[in-house]
């Protein structure tokens, strides 16, 4: 959750002029959005630090402040009057004003992300599909019309991760970098991550963090990139620029978050055998040949962590899980990716909303096969797979990337294309003899029971969108049905057969390029039934998330 004192520091520092929201009968009232906010279960994320001597503590500690700060800009990302609504609701004590804030600050925004985005406060409207990263007055045609225009170089910076577009006093379309955007967060973050540094005696820690404070100020994160990839350290920090899901305009721009975690090691050590398998599922990805990549990036890190704290675009409505970084098709191009996974963060999410939905979706036959290792080992699998399959393509005969040719429809697509191939390269690996095959029922049964877990996030959210088109597609397949009492059943062999299928499908529209075919499947598919909306309906006493409190990272910093 956003850390008020520390966003209050900065924007006071800023010089943000307060306004006050009053009420409008259209918005939800106090009880209302308590309700909402209900649907958030509580949970105490601890991690244990005791084996870590004091100055790794001490590092630690910067680390944490550090990521707070990206809660800062990252409202500002969302929103140009993001941290102005922050501060107004801060001065309203009134029992309405309490429950806005509070579900201000579980959101990030004033928009409600279980509820397609709608707003939860008055007068802010609706969300901007390009947040603020685009001038407000800018249509998407223009945006297109000026990048055409630009030369090359030019145009790359534009449409890459690092840039916010704004107007000049000419009214002219400009790309401004981050570094100079959010140059004074960036510059206290960058103290804080050298901090850390010197207090560190883990090199590849402290070479990580030098990196990636050098690239706040510079805008320049490829050497960082490679730092993260080579780190290997009992702190495994995560923070920066990384994920384009906020843009919902063209999936171009990058917010900024942070994962502050510490590693497991014994997990990590049984997990790390996956990677050495990549390669070979790449060459056995069930499509045309030519769309597989004859060499992965070099490096392919497995980290299972715990969380100390999650800050920014990494904690907002729904929770992180994993996930597969970085983004810069040229650092996986040439180094690989890493798979991070949040074990703490998935047990929780695990015991408070998987296990109470697989009892009520579920038909009764397959409730004892939903387990935690089968969701925690598809979650490992899903990131793996973001790293596999097209990234850079041809389309004629430009070199391009999925991202850029897919735009808006890429977050989704990706998203299902990692879920669906990960069961793909999950069952590849049991009839190989990697994996215990007698937990093959299990996976897809945990599998099915977590699509209602994911569809539960609404269709504004990628995960949700791409879940969508994968049940739908079960469904039409034969791999799913659904009873006369409405919970859902599994049909393995037609599972196995619908998951290669499509599996095939979403990689050979990634690999063309196909903006229209993406569009059409969906059109036709990223929607919820009637009877799959009818078994959510019956989940409303289930949390539908976590609502995590950092307790360690509390401990730690004192606040």
């Amino acid at each position: 959750m956003l850390r008020v004192r520390s966003t209050l520091v900065t924007v006071a520092l800023l010089g943000i002029s307060l306004s006050g929201v009053a009420a409008e009968p259209s918005t939800p009232g106090a009880a209302e959005l308590r309700a909402m906010a209900a649907r958030f279960a509580p949970v105490e994320i601890r991690a244990d630090i005791s084996h870590l001597p004091q100055n790794e503590r001490q590092a630690l500690a910067r680390l944490i402040e550090a990521a707070r700060i990206m809660d800062t800009i990252y409202l500002r990302q969302v929103s140009a009057h993001g941290t102005t609504w922050l501060l107004s609701l801060l001065r309203d004590d009134s029992d309405l004003g309490r429950a806005r804030l509070a579900y201000f600050l579980l959101n990030k925004g004033p928009w409600s992300e279980l509820d397609a985005n709608r707003p939860f406060l008055p007068g802010v409207g609706a969300k901007p599909a390009g947040g603020n990263f685009y001038p407000p007055d800018a249509t998407r045609e223009e945006l297109e019309r000026w990048l055409d225009s630009l030369p090359k170089a030019e145009r790359e910076a534009a449409a890459g991760f690092f840039t916010t577009i704004r107007r000049d006093p000419a009214g002219r379309l400009v790309a401004i970098p981050y570094s100079v955007e959010f140059q004074g967060e960036l510059t206290e973050a960058a103290r804080l991550l050298r901090e850390a540094a010197r207090l560190t005696k883990q090199p590849t820690l402290a070479r990580y963090l030098e990196k990636r404070a050098e690239a706040f100020l510079t805008n320049d994160y490829y050497e960082s990139d490679v730092a993260w990839m080579e780190l290997d350290a009992s702190i495994e920090p995560t923070i920066g620029p990384y994920e384009v899901y906020e843009d919902e305009l063209f999936n171009f721009k990058a917010a900024f978050e942070a994962f502050i975690t510490v590693v497991d090691a014994e997990q990590t050590a049984q997990l790390a055998r996956f990677a050495g398998e990549l390669q070979e599922l790449e060459n056995n990805l069930p499509i045309d040949p030519q769309y597989r990549r004859a060499q992965l990036g070099g490096l392919a890190p497995i980290r299972v962590v715990n969380v100390v704290l999650t800050a920014g675009d990494a904690n907002h409505g729904v929770q992180t899980a994993a996930f597969n970084l970085p983004n810069d098709e040229r650092v996986v191009a040439e180094k690989g990716s890493k798979r991070v996974m949040l074990r703490n963060v998935q047990e929780a999410k695990f015991e408070k909303v998987l296990k109470p939905i697989s009892r009520i979706v579920l038909a009764r036959e397959d409730h004892d096969a939903v387990a935690f290792e089968p969701f925690f080992t598809h979650i490992l699998m899903h990131e793996l797979m973001h790293g596999l399959g097209p990234q850079t393509i041809r389309v004629g005969a430009r070199e391009t990337t999925v991202r850029q040719e897919l735009k808006e429809l890429n977050g989704p697509l990706e998203e299902a294309k990692a879920d669906v191939s990960g069961l793909w390269a999950l069952q590849y690996l049991m009839d190989k003899g990697v994996i215990d095959k007698s937990q093959e029922r299990a996976m897809y049964v945990t599998f099915l029971a977590s699509s209602f877990r994911t569809l539960r996030f609404g269709l504004g959210s990628a995960h949700a969108r791409g879940m969508a088109v994968q049940l739908n597609h079960l469904l039409d397949s034969g791999a799913v049905s659904i009873g006369a009492d409405g919970t859902f059943s599994l049909d393995l062999e037609r599972a196995k057969a619908a998951v290669t299928e499509l599996t095939r499908r979403l990689m050979t529209i990634q690999a063309q390029g196909d903006y229209a075919g993406a569009k059409e499947l969906f059109d036709r598919m990223a929607v919820i039934r009637p009877q799959v909306q009818a078994a959510i309906d019956r989940l409303t006493d289930v949390p539908v998330d976590i609502a995590p409190r950092f307790v360690t990272a509390e401990e730690l910093t004192g606040s």
